[in-house]
């Protein structure tokens, strides 16, 4: 087995891990450290990637073969359908949605984990307040 096959079997483990706490423990308010720990952690192995294979390589990956624009579509369908679920949240505490949309466009994930960090941290500090 290669490297890459272990580190895709370890995020899928992850991921089924996080279905798994979110379908038994349903939780209302997420938790901003993890959000906000993988955010970085998503975000340094990006920039390890970068810097191994160049940032071109992640068009040529989505446009080689049909495998490829189907992972491209469905990244796009997932983190466009995310934004729309955060987006009422965020605007809900006070964030700036068109300022945080344009990280999570240009970082996808990253972006992503980062905004949901802070509406989930911003969420807690108005609870506390109430």
């Amino acid at each position: 087995m290669s490297s890459f096959e272990i580190l895709a079997l370890v995020g899928l483990a992850i991921a089924l891990l996080a279905v798994f706490h979110i379908l038994s423990a349903r939780p209302t308010v997420g938790n901003a450290a993890i959000a906000a720990a993988l955010a970085g952690a998503f975000g340094a192995f990006t920039a390890v990637t970068i810097t191994n294979e160049g940032v071109l390589q992640v068009w040529t990956n989505h446009t080689n073969n049909l495998w490829g624009v189907q992972v491209w579509w469905d990244l796009l369908l997932a983190v466009t359908l995310a934004l729309f679920l955060i987006a009422p949240r965020a605007r809900q505490v006070g964030m700036n949605v068109p300022l945080w949309t344009l990280l999570v466009v240009a970082t996808a994930s990253i972006g992503l984990l980062a905004m949901a960090a802070r509406v989930f941290w911003l969420e807690r500090q108005q609870d506390g307040a109430n």
